[in-house]
């Protein structure tokens, strides 16, 4: 049963890290013998699942049938170890945590101290960054991520739900008035972010499912939101992006939200994202669960 196991564990890693020599790798054994475990597979099968050839591996029909049960089955027997487990391990060493650049720092950092009261045998590496960070490449434990996910291969765990909220300093309404239909955006000055597609520095997207494109333009755009915020509370314009960024200045009056004809498009949620190919360990699941509790705490008004 170990070998079988085993020969389904190369399997996958092979198909989602792209060779068998990345899930020898992954699993620290030598290329050769992930090699014998894919054929004695193949063999027990007696099928074949992938075509080899020097540079890729392609799935078979077959192999595209039991890639899937075959993670499924990979996924629970992790699922079940864990849970059996997690009562007796002891969640210690380093922690790489990737997140979002502005909701890192201004959320997550701040949750530290308490994590690291409940588990003190763990380290915490906080790497804040707004690309999209490839977790085995680059060593990430788990990684959070904002927005609607993509269909991936990825594991995800739903942490607190987000949305997006247009608002202006009540100074800046006061001076130039208040907009309240999608066409009035264009006789104000909107603060554009240059990494967002939904919320740019053209164009800012509308309707829950972002389908309502408003031509849009402003003084002052910025790669970080946080600092749009901030000029925002200034009186520099409008500025559009997630109610995280400006919770805190909306409960100080520092901004007021604007409701306008159409809704903000739906933003989605903070996820915590591993990969199906490495079962968490106890540090990882810890921290997962500890955000899982903490964060739908803290973002009552996201």
């Amino acid at each position: 049963m170990a070998d079988r196991l085993t020969g389904m564990d190369v399997f996958v890693r092979a198909i989602r890290l792209g060779g068998i020599s990345a899930a020898a790798r992954d699993l620290h054994m030598s290329p050769a013998m992930a090699a014998k475990h894919l054929d004695a597979l193949e063999a027990r099968l007696g099928t074949t699942l992938v075509q080899r050839s020097t540079r890729r591996l392609s799935l078979t029909e077959a192999g595209t049938d039991y890639l899937e049960k075959a993670e499924r089955i990979l996924m629970e027997i992790g699922e079940a170890e864990a849970e059996a487990s997690s009562r007796s391990i002891t969640a210690r060493g380093l922690l790489r945590v990737s997140a979002p650049a502005t909701f890192g720092v201004l959320h997550l950092a701040s949750l530290v101290p308490t994590f690291s009261a409940r588990h003190p045998e763990v380290t915490i590496e906080l790497g804040f960054n707004d690309r999209y960070v490839d977790l085995l490449e680059e060593r990430w434990d788990v990684a959070v991520r904002i927005g609607r996910l993509a269909d991936s291969a990825l594991v995800a765990r739903k942490l607190v739900a987000m949305r997006v909220v247009l608002c202006a300093a009540p100074a800046y309404l006061e001076r130039r008035g208040t907009p309240t239909r999608l066409a009035d955006l264009g006789d104000h000055d909107c603060l554009g972010h240059t990494n967002a597609s939904l919320a740019g520095t053209t164009s800012w997207a509308f309707g829950k499912d972002g389908t309502i494109k408003v031509p849009i333009s402003g003084s002052m755009c910025s790669d970080n939101g946080e600092a749009l915020v901030r000029a925002a509370i200034a009186g520099q314009g409008l500025v559009y992006g997630p109610r995280f960024i400006a919770a805190e200045a909306l409960r100080a009056g520092q901004l007021s939200e604007l409701e306008l004809d159409e809704p903000p498009m739906m933003l989605g949620a903070a996820y915590a994202i591993t990969h199906p190919t490495r079962r968490p360990a106890a540090k990882t699941r810890a921290w997962i669960d500890f955000l899982a509790e903490a964060l739908p705490a803290l973002g009552t008004d996201w």
